[in-house]
């Protein structure tokens, strides 16, 4: 395989390698939005079991912000890039900002996608942790520290792509990662498919709500 036609042909992909957790109670799906929603909904459809969003942002480098000098989940749980904060040299005071900025935006995300449905209760669960591919290794590695603190059974990360080196490290991190595609280097998510838009709030919302 040399990439996807789009998210959901992915989706599909990885439904197909995970057919042993399919029609289980014990088993939801949990998308990194917005880009690992629509992975993650035919994910969901195709194994019969529940649908949610685990909201986390990027905190970017100040001068830099496409650059991930670490990222943030719920209750302001955070894990950085030490190599980048190292190389960029940033002072505490100037990475504060960053988090609280990015931390009301996780807040004013969560409110949007989930309205007035309460947070699935995690304990003892398998989780499957879905993005559309991963670079940094950024969000997903916070996403699983604060997965974590709920207790669940097994947390199991499902990605399109990631590189060979940060899949081995997430081998670690997790319980296991699945992903058909291991480039040796992988420079951009995007380059994996032939059509890569960027999801939309609107979109997140109705799926999640189909």
């Amino acid at each position: 395989m040399e990439g996807y036609i789009d998210r959901s042909e992915a989706g599909s992909v990885l439904a197909e390698k995970l057919q042993q957790y399919a029609d289980r109670k014990d088993v939801i799906v949990l998308a990194l939005p917005r880009g690992g929603v629509p992975v993650a909904y035919e994910i969901a459809k195709k194994l019969h079991v529940p649908l949610d969003v685990f909201i986390v942002r990027k905190l970017g480098v100040p001068s830099h912000s496409e650059l991930a000098m670490g990222a943030i989940a719920m209750n302001k749980v955070t894990v950085f890039n030490q190599d980048i904060l190292a190389e960029s040299r940033i002072a505490q005071s100037d990475i504060d900002p960053v988090i609280e900025s990015e931390y009301k935006e996780l807040q004013r995300r969560e409110k949007k996608y989930r309205g007035t449905r309460p947070f699935p209760d995690l304990k003892n669960k398998i989780i499957i942790l879905v993005d559309d591919g991963i670079a940094t290794g950024a969000t997903m590695r916070v996403a699983i520290k604060a997965l974590r603190q709920q207790k669940p059974a097994h947390i199991i990360v499902a990605v399109p792509v990631v590189s060979k080196d940060v899949y081995q490290q997430f081998l670690e991190l997790a319980d296991k990662i699945i992903s058909p595609l291991l480039p040796e280097y992988l420079f951009a998510v995007g380059q994996w498919y032939e059509s890569f838009p960027q999801t939309t709030d609107e979109e997140v919302i109705a799926l999640l709500n189909k």
